[in-house]
């Protein structure tokens, strides 16, 4: 019999034995020095932050929206394989002992950016007088959660419908969310925790209803190639990297994106790079990215760290943007299009630099209203920001035409 704990450490050892030898380029590319002046520049402004905290700041809000998300999110690494729907089929009943490791760190490391998230913002929290609950019931709450979060998302890998699973998942961001908000809002411990007791047991209790596979292995391996294909996607913004595979989203409210384009030869692959958008994961990412931006700019954007912060998301979605030159590379599927020669690049770096620019602009509007709304602020703020937005875009153009340009020719 096959010891099933030794397959997966085997396929995780392989699969970051697939990694590894990319990350010395990566931290060549210099992003371990901007991530170093990255924290010394946010110590040096948190520190002043904390020292003239304005008395009307949301705390409690704040660290809803810093805490919440990542308390709910779940997910986890399996490294199944579509062969093992064959080959450990067999030992389904004993899948246990492959599957305890997976739930297992994939609440720890989750966890412990939780922690270093709740101990970053425990200051503001400490220094605005909300603090009626101690760090370390803090971490026992949290760590809870984590775990009911991660055991609810197990089971709607397990779910049958595909309808269900999407509404048991909006349930659970429902609940934990609710929870931890009692848990920030209620000086009354025992209240609070009376409360999410009440509500943990009807949402285990609701997790009983639905059918459920007793192992859904088309749903892990799913989640498995979107897992790994995230990975390789963040590799990609450094250095050259095999495709993989992502998760397609059906979103039919934008089905309508990329219609537009005229059907020829010319504009064929911008027909499929703006169709592979719109149903990527990358769309949810820089939504996701862009709605952070413009909350964070809009709190601090009647001073100049404002418009540094507006510069800085800027530079982050386009650097998630560029995952969008390995859509296709080497798919089959861009075969299927009559796509003109040496127009991939062209076509990727205009759809990049238009949706840099609108983006640009969304991120601009909270810095120009934080800036109109606090009195004596100045104007020059938001307009000198927008300028060095709009200049940072041309700018990451213009060194993408000429990066790209040249590994095009050597290819």
């Amino acid at each position: 019999m096959m010891e099933l704990r030794t397959l997966r450490s085997q396929r995780k050892s392989s699969f970051w034995g697939q990694i590894i030898p990319y990350l010395p380029y990566v931290f060549q590319s210099g992003v371990a020095v901007v991530l170093l002046i990255l924290i010394i520049v946010f110590s040096a402004w948190y520190t002043t932050f904390l020292q003239a905290l304005p008395p009307d700041l949301p705390v409690r809000w704040i660290m809803l929206l810093l805490l919440g998300p990542l308390t709910v999110y779940s997910s986890f690494r399996t490294y199944i394989q579509p062969a093992d729907v064959v080959f450990l089929l067999p030992q389904e009943s004993k899948m246990k002992q492959y599957l305890t490791p997976v739930y297992f760190s994939g609440v720890i490391y989750k966890l412990l950016g939780l922690y270093l998230i709740a101990l970053t913002a425990w200051p503001m929290y400490v220094r605005s007088g909300a603090a009626a609950i101690p760090l370390w019931a803090m971490f026992i709450v949290l760590l809870l959660l984590k775990i009911l979060s991660a055991y609810g998302a197990w089971q709607e890998l397990r779910i049958t419908t595909s309808r269900a699973r999407a509404g048991y998942r909006l349930l659970r961001w429902c609940f934990i969310l609710l929870m931890l908000a009692a848990w920030i809002w209620q000086p009354a411990w025992w209240k609070s925790l009376l409360f999410m007791l009440l509500l943990s047991v009807n949402y285990v209790l609701a997790l009983r209803f639905p059918m459920k596979h007793t192992l859904a292995w088309e749903n892990l391996i799913a989640n498995e190639k979107a897992g790994a294909a995230r990975s390789m996607m963040i590799l990609g913004w450094f250095v050259e990297v095999p495709a993989e595979g992502q998760k397609v989203i059906r979103r039919r409210w934008l089905s309508m994106a990329g219609s537009r384009i005229p059907w020829k030869q010319s504009t064929s692959y911008r027909y499929l790079l703006m169709k592979t958008f719109v149903r990527s994961e990358l769309l949810g990412i820089i939504s996701r990215l862009a709605l952070l931006g413009m909350l964070i700019i809009y709190w601090t954007g009647h001073t100049w760290m404002g418009a540094a912060v507006y510069v800085f998301f800027i530079f982050m979605i386009g650097t998630q943007l560029t995952a969008l030159r390995y859509v296709h590379r080497d798919s089959p599927a861009a075969s299927y299009y009559p796509i003109m020669q040496g127009i991939r690049i062209k076509e990727v770096l205009r759809l990049i630099s238009r949706l840099l620019l609108i983006l640009a602009i969304l991120l601009w509007l909270p810095l120009l209203a934080a800036s109109a709304m606090t009195p004596g602020s100045n104007l020059m703020v938001s307009l000198g920001g927008l300028a060095a937005g709009v200049l940072l875009v041309v700018y990451l153009r213009s060194n993408w035409t000429k990066k790209w340009g040249m590994l095009e020719e050597d290819e």
